[in-house]
């Protein structure tokens, strides 16, 4: 399933992700509305710098973890004390020391799979899916400045493409996506 958005897009290339985070002020300072930045690899200070905000994937992660918990110490529970009470060794029916290693693996399996589902939804992501990209060097060795020049006129692309340039992008590009 291949997504149509029919956008514009303006774009620079950049090397060095100090020089990106730079790029990225001076023209927040100019007041541009950047579409989005792309890396390879996750840039720290970038969020403050674009306004975005913490994610809650974790909060995600700890539901999915505390279901986890819950299935495993509840399965077990309701295995070895209703339907299968078998004293193993003199232990009782409800041993809980026994319990805390499956139920962590299980915890930790079902808060990483949660996430990962959920990661791909929320991103839009998954099989069949083919989302258009902007250049083949983005996440590779590049990092990128995008603006939506769907709407804008000839003279705010020009001026865009000079405040990349100053910014000192690499490469500046249009692409219809």
């Amino acid at each position: 399933m291949k997504r149509v958005l029919n956008k514009k897009v303006l774009f620079g290339l950049y090397d060095d992700e100090e020089v990106l985070k730079d790029a990225v002020k001076e023209i927040n300072k100019e007041d541009a509305d950047i579409m989005d930045v792309y890396s390879p690899f996750p840039v720290h200070g970038l969020d403050p710098l674009l306004g975005l905000s913490e994610s809650r994937l974790h909060i995600a992660g700890f539901l999915y973890g505390m279901t986890g918990t819950t299935l495993a110490f509840g399965f077990m529970t309701w295995v070895f004390t209703a339907n299968w009470p078998i004293i193993f060794g003199g232990k009782p029916y409800f041993s809980v020391p026994t319990f805390i290693p499956i139920t962590f693996e299980f915890t930790v399996l079902m808060a990483c799979v949660g996430m990962v589902v959920t990661f791909y939804l929320v991103c839009g992501l998954g099989f069949g899916v083919e989302n258009p990209y902007l250049h083949d060097r983005i996440t590779d060795d590049k990092f990128c400045i995008a603006f939506d020049v769907t709407n804008s006129s000839a003279e705010e692309v020009d001026a865009l493409s000079v405040l990349l340039e100053r910014t000192r992008a690499e490469e500046v590009h249009t692409k219809d996506i």
